[in-house]
């Protein structure tokens, strides 16, 4: 699995080209129209139900953008939302806030729609000795954000990408020639 060090790095990749991908050259609306000295404050309002996930990612966002900007946190990740609540203030430069609004709120709704999702299968094993693990199969470009989500619901990670563990499945043993084939090659792969 991957390690914290690579883990934190993946995330900083993710807020650089989000920022890149939105902001681009400058925040043109914002700029055209709100003195770069205003400050300004806002909250992040829940509209549904549901488990918050992304704080901590919006609190990287937020720095990234700005380390000025003052966030008072009143919701953690994992913990149970409902329509009204309110998970954090965010108050400096309103040009700041404008600029990392739109990623931190995109990534916290896919964020806290998967642990929510991840949560309520969880609690559907409740006394068992079942797991909710997770898989590769997430969205190219974000999957750390993703994979979090899921241990904020409750899940576990699986294995985050190629190169941290060998499973061999059907598209491996057919391309190999059959079972007996793929494990031989992969034990001297391991040698």
């Amino acid at each position: 699995m991957i390690n914290q060090i690579q883990f934190e790095k993946e995330i900083k990749l993710i807020i650089a080209n989000a920022i890149r991908e939105d902001v681009g050259d400058g925040d043109h609306s914002s700029l055209a129209c709100i003195p770069s000295t205003a400050d300004g404050k806002a909250k992040l309002l829940v509209k549904d139900t549901g488990v918050i996930a992304g704080v901590d990612f919006a609190l990287e966002v937020f720095k990234y953008v700005d380390e000025n900007l003052s966030v008072d946190i009143l919701i953690h990740d994992g913990q149970k939302v409902r329509k009204g609540d309110i998970v954090l203030y965010v108050t400096g430069s309103s040009l700041s806030i404008l600029k990392a609004e739109r990623l931190v709120l995109n990534a916290m709704q896919r964020m806290s729609a998967i642990a929510t999702k991840t949560a309520h299968y969880v609690d559907l094993l409740k006394g068992t000795r079942a797991k909710v693990l997770d898989t590769r199969k997430t969205t190219p470009g974000i999957r750390a954000i993703e994979k979090w989500a899921v241990k904020i619901g409750g899940g576990e990670n699986h294995r985050f990408a190629l190169y941290d563990m060998i499973m061999l499945k059907d598209n491996h043993i057919d391309f190999a020639g059959g079972v007996a084939k793929a494990i031989q090659q992969t034990k001297k792969y391991l040698k």
